[in-house]
């Protein structure tokens, strides 16, 4: 069975919320916090709560599973008055690269404003509000963290091949916006952390159609993938607030 966290108390249950539950990502991050003995309760938010992991016989009252709207601002304000304060852990599994109606654009020709406004929309506005509602709820004793799923494809810096210009973005922007959460909250939250997180590439259905080409070594499970983001966030401090961070725990350029 998994330690507990590094950063929490012998004696202390973690309260974690895990936006975006149902995908593939998200399922394996909850079910693998609810093999932590040092986690109390995980919040799992997602649209449909039959997709979510499903509680196991030791899991008991553990797992909370809730139906939410994570796009609505209305929707995350009621649930976040529903959850008390303080929570330990805010980790945002949310995402799109694709769908029957989008595709990562090759060329700027490509481009359509009614989707590349619907990626932005998924990936930048949505970890926005759910940043709105539930950092104001992190612990202020002791570390606490809100993460969100970003992707090495959103650094400007490493951009040597172009393309895939709306989910590039959104990520880029989804950057900027855990900056801005960290700068702010530094002040009421001293020791919290702000991050953002590269997942590896997962097999998972958002990346179904561009993993033939990568090595079977680097083609994560979900399970693997969501192992490695735990053990970056139990290794992250406050200093680390505002920045990106991959699987392996580098730090990834803006």
């Amino acid at each position: 069975m998994p330690a507990m966290f590094a950063w929490q108390d012998a004696d202390s249950q973690l309260r974690v919320v895990v936006a975006g539950s149902g995908g593939g990502i998200g399922r394996a991050i909850v079910e693998a916090l609810l093999e932590r003995p040092g986690v109390g309760k995980v919040y799992a938010l997602t649209r449909r709560p039959e997709q979510g992991a499903a509680p196991g016989a030791d899991t008991g009252s553990r797992l909370e599973q809730r139906r939410a709207d994570i796009g609505s601002d209305d929707s995350l304000a009621a649930l976040a008055a529903s959850i008390s304060a303080p929570i330990d852990l805010v980790i945002v599994a949310s995402g799109v690269l694709h769908s029957e109606a989008l595709a990562p654009e090759r060329r700027s020709r490509d481009l359509d404003a009614a989707a590349m406004l619907e990626v932005l929309r998924i990936n930048t506005v949505v970890p926005a509000l759910i940043g709105k509602h539930f950092l104001p709820l992190l612990n202020k004793r002791r570390k606490a963290a809100f993460t969100a799923l970003s992707a090495r494809v959103g650094s400007i810096a490493d951009n040597r091949l172009g393309g895939w210009t709306s989910y590039r973005a959104s990520k880029a922007a989804l950057n900027m916006l855990l900056k801005n959460f960290a700068i702010e909250f530094r002040r009421s939250h001293p020791l919290a952390v702000v991050a953002g997180l590269h997942p590896g590439t997962v097999d998972t259905a958002l990346s179904k159609p561009f993993t033939g080409r990568v090595p079977a070594e680097q083609l994560f499970t979900p399970e693997r993938s969501a192992a490695y983001l735990l053990d970056v966030i139990d290794r992250l401090e406050p200093a680390d607030s505002g920045s990106v961070f991959a699987w392996d725990g580098q730090r990834i350029p803006y």
